[in-house]
């Protein structure tokens, strides 16, 4: 059988009573389960939510592809999400996703609206909206992405030199950036992970369901984004939020493309509260 038509291995963490409401996290490109700290989800669940996260193929501990050449589409990913619904014995949840798990997160609400029952998106841009009048990403944050290019990913010390300076792009421009913090939870990402090259898959995926559009949702949906995302400037989140109709947008005052501690209480207060 080939690793295409194999069932992938998608590892999750569930936090909390699954008697309670169930919230599904969904992360962006590149990113394990680890993204959502296990704090933030824990805060979350004390909130009397079911709280599930889990790594995305080529991520964590879940399957992984050979570099450059990913057997899965966009498709597949939002397919992953209604597993993780099915295999904790979840019929309808909350689904949040952040940056790209934003977009996976609107496609889940889009292609199975019965399983969705409030839709959040973090960081993110509108799905099928023409957004080419909106600004793009900052150019210091281009600069910094393009050294990527330079990388070594099998090489430890590059890799997490490379992501503790794009965390730190990416970083709120009201709160301290904690380095130490940040490097020591990347350590742990690349340690569990063996390594982040295969991550880089997700850069290359193509898409393969039909073309949807974010103004066709039904679940209620709330957008939260930081006022400084220098990945997905606030006009993105503004748009995303005039798009649906009843939509509500929450700010994060000088919040950067990151879940910042210090932006925790507002964060899970709207999560909890929506859904």
């Amino acid at each position: 059988m080939t690793a295409a038509m194999q069932r992938p291995d998608i590892v999750s963490q569930s936090f909390g009573s699954p008697q309670d409401p169930p919230i599904l996290l969904i992360m962006g490109a590149m990113a394990s389960m680890l993204w959502w700290p296990e704090a933030f989800c824990r805060q979350l669940a004390g909130r009397g939510r079911f709280v599930i996260r889990y790594d995305n193929r080529d991520t964590g501990l879940s399957t992984k592809y050979p570099l450059g050449a990913p057997t899965y589409t966009f498709e597949d990913m939002v397919d992953d999400a209604i597993r993780m619904l099915d295999d904790h014995g979840v019929a309808k949840a909350h689904v949040v996703g952040m940056s790209m798990g934003g977009m996976l997160a609107q496609s889940v609400a889009l292609k199975y609206p019965e399983r969705v029952g409030a839709l959040t998106v973090l960081s993110c841009s509108p799905l099928g909206v023409d957004t080419s009048g909106l600004p793009g990403t900052t150019e210091a944050y281009k600069e910094h992405s393009a050294e990527g290019g330079d990388v070594d990913w099998s090489n430890r010390g590059q890799v997490l030199d490379f992501m503790v300076k794009d965390a730190r792009a990416i970083a709120s421009i009201r709160h301290p950036f904690d380095e130490e913090r940040t490097r020591k939870m990347i350590e742990a990402d690349y340690d569990r992970s063996g390594g982040l090259a295969s991550a880089t898959n997700h850069f290359l995926l193509k898409g393969g369901g039909p073309q949807r559009t974010v103004r066709d949702l039904r679940a209620p949906l709330l957008v939260i984004h930081g006022t400084a995302d220098p990945l997905f400037p606030i006009e993105h989140g503004e748009a995303l939020a005039k798009a649906v109709r009843g939509a509500r947008l929450v700010e994060v005052e000088g919040g950067g493309h990151e879940l910042h501690r210090n932006d925790w209480p507002q964060i899970i207060e709207a999560i909890a509260a929506h859904g």
